[in-house]
């Protein structure tokens, strides 16, 4: 009996990881009858980060309500997994662009319910707390979060408040040592698959902010609050945040994420890697497949198919990468330990038409993989 190990991301805009994974699944059923078939969908962080960690290890989705982007009551939801001690949030499923799709502004948003999720997580008696970065409606460097969890903020005239994208501006000293103590005993990780600093001109404000809504002006006043209240923390508690890889992910939260809950960045792929146990699981596996929606240079800095053949390479195993596209030089993707790429799109189609059958021509590439392998 031969072990399939699925480990796609998803093809943004097309399908998902788990869409991916149940087309894979009944190709391999139909040409290996007695396969063993382990799914493990992933997502980056964002949108779907919950569910993809769910299906992969079990567990739960739990709802709570928390103030969304606007302070107002929304109904939102975290995942638990690992029997209870592994909490999974998406930072978007209470500060989400889609939240805010007709009301956009980054210079009033606030990441507030994001830190009421991670009360009610420590609350349940987790001792992990996976942070998933993306998809964000905010530019306040996790600074509602940190509120919510009991981090003070103050101006100039000593008065207390919760800064918004729009108000970094204004502090002058952040007070961490109300910081909820059941958060100082569990671990946080973030996914984080960015390398952008917290400001300047790739930093969070000027490369995320415009899709959020802010024109140019609006882009250089949260540019500006985002350098000042680095600038606050390292003055008052030695951070060192202005050159952090990957502090500028959803609107400087990933900065945020290190200076107030001394959490580690971590790219996506490592977390889910090491959170379902990959090195174990692939031992005695004849193939993995992996994928995404496009294998390129940035592919190759360490996303989902790279990383997942930097461990299979380890233990000598097959990897087969099914992606929508490949462009560029893709060469060293070999040397990392991927097998071979194959591509789904059968006629020189705009992305605009090819997506329309993305699900048709995956099914079609995968099954002549497939026959490719029972030779």
């Amino acid at each position: 009996m031969k072990k399939f190990v699925l480990i796609p991301d998803s093809f943004k805009g097309t399908l998902s990881s788990k869409e991916i994974c149940s087309i894979m699944s009944d190709g391999i059923k139909e040409h290996f009858s007695d396969a063993e078939i382990v799914s493990i969908p992933v997502a980056d962080g964002g949108e779907g980060s919950v569910d993809c960690f769910i299906s992969a290890l079990g567990g739960e989705r739990v709802s709570v309500k928390v103030k969304g982007p606007y302070f107002e009551e929304i109904d939102s939801f975290y995942g638990i997994i690992d029997g209870g001690k592994t909490a999974v949030i998406e930072m978007a499923a209470a500060a989400g662009l889609p939240m805010v799709e007709n009301n956009k502004n980054p210079m009033l948003t606030t990441t507030y319910g994001v830190g009421e999720i991670m009360l009610d997580a420590v609350k349940r008696g987790v001792d992990k707390i996976i942070m998933g970065l993306g998809g964000s409606c905010t530019n306040d460097f996790g600074c509602g979060a940190a509120a919510a969890c009991g981090v003070k903020f103050f101006n100039e005239l000593g008065q207390e408040f919760i800064p918004t994208g729009g108000t970094l501006k204004d502090v002058v000293k952040v007070d961490l040592s109300g910081l909820d103590k059941s958060l100082n005993v569990v671990k946080i990780v973030t996914m984080c698959d960015i390398d952008n600093p917290p400001y300047g001109k790739t930093g969070a404000s000027y490369v995320f902010a415009p899709q959020k809504g802010a024109d140019e002006d609006c882009v250089k006043a949260l540019d500006e609050g985002v350098k000042n209240l680095c600038s606050v923390l390292k003055e008052e508690h030695g951070l060192a945040l202005d050159n952090l890889s990957g502090g500028g992910a959803a609107g400087a939260m990933g900065a945020g994420m290190v200076a107030f809950f001394n959490s580690e960045l971590k790219m996506g792929i490592d977390t889910v890697l090491e959170t379902v146990r990959f090195s174990d699981i692939i031992k005695d596996a004849f193939v993995i497949f992996t994928g995404e929606g496009k294998i390129d240079s940035q592919s190759l800095r360490g996303k989902v198919v790279i990383g997942v053949a930097r461990e299979a390479k380890k233990q000598s195993v097959p990897v087969i990468s099914v992606v929508g596209g490949a462009d560029g030089d893709i060469s060293k993707a070999y040397s990392e330990g991927v097998t071979a790429v194959f591509t789904i799109n059968r006629l020189p189609q705009d992305f605009s038409i090819s997506r329309r059958y993305s699900k048709e021509n995956l099914k079609f590439s995968f099954d002549n993989i497939l026959r490719a392998l029972k030779i």
